[in-house]
């Protein structure tokens, strides 16, 4: 074959070209993997740096005034004295009720008042501390305890409709902005930062004196329950100190 030829019927063939393959769609299964596999990487994130939280917490003094929370009480219910602490005059206040209406602590003037402080309704044990507290009034009657009153920082309809549930008497007070747990420094006590109260008794004289107080939340033992038994032994204890 001659070169002119060959030239020639290479100009007629057609130049050879790669094929393109249609671009792949993302497929749905490995997509909501992927959001999954996302998902609980977050959430093990948020479970370390709660941990990290609260061994710092428990690494650290719980009181304004540097004092660690076990301080006082048995081995297994330690507590701190917080500020304002025995001798000292009780802020006064008045906050909305799960009975309706406000109650002031004015309204428990002549009487022995023991006001509770407590996380609220993501505690259950500290609404079953109430039910224990009712359910042995006769004993705290005897330990010199006239009435009991509740403080926590959830809104006042949600805390009347658990009151309702668990069929609580105990008046439990409305203090969303946390002034009057912050004037107690009830909120120094607790495992879920200065946002919620601990698990605070103090207990508040006839004159409106503090005459006892035990902070039962803080570290090492975050403490949300205790016998009724175990908290009229603590306040027989203090009541009785000079």
């Amino acid at each position: 074959m001659s070169r002119s030829t060959a030239t020639r019927r290479g100009r007629g063939r057609a130049p050879s070209r790669t094929p393109v393959r249609p671009a792949r769609r993302p497929d749905p299964a490995r997509r909501r993997d992927a959001i999954r596999a996302g998902a609980i990487v977050l959430l093990v994130v948020a479970g370390l740096v709660t941990l990290f939280i609260v061994y710092k917490s428990s690494s650290e003094p719980s009181a304004a005034d540097g004092t660690t929370s076990a301080t006082q009480g048995s081995s297994q219910y330690p507590f701190a004295v917080g500020n304002p602490g025995p001798g000292e005059r009780a802020p006064g206040f008045e906050l909305a009720s799960s009975l309706g209406g406000t109650i002031s602590l004015e309204d428990y003037r002549g009487k022995n008042v023991l006001v509770y402080f407590q996380e609220g309704l993501m505690c259950q044990p500290c609404w079953d501390q109430i039910t224990d507290l009712e359910r042995n009034a006769e004993k705290v009657k005897a330990a010199g305890v006239d009435t009991i009153v509740s403080i926590t920082t959830d809104p006042v309809d949600l805390i009347a409709r658990k009151t309702r549930d668990e069929g609580i008497t105990t008046p439990v007070l409305s203090d969303p902005d946390l002034a009057v747990s912050r004037a107690y420094e009830a909120n120094k006590y607790g495992m879920m930062g200065e946002e919620r109260d601990g698990h605070s008794f103090i207990l508040v004289g006839p004159d409106g004196t503090i005459r006892w107080r035990a902070d039962y939340g803080g570290a090492p033992k975050y403490t949300m329950f205790l016998p009724t038994e175990a908290l009229l032994a603590d306040l027989t204890a203090g009541l009785s100190k000079p």
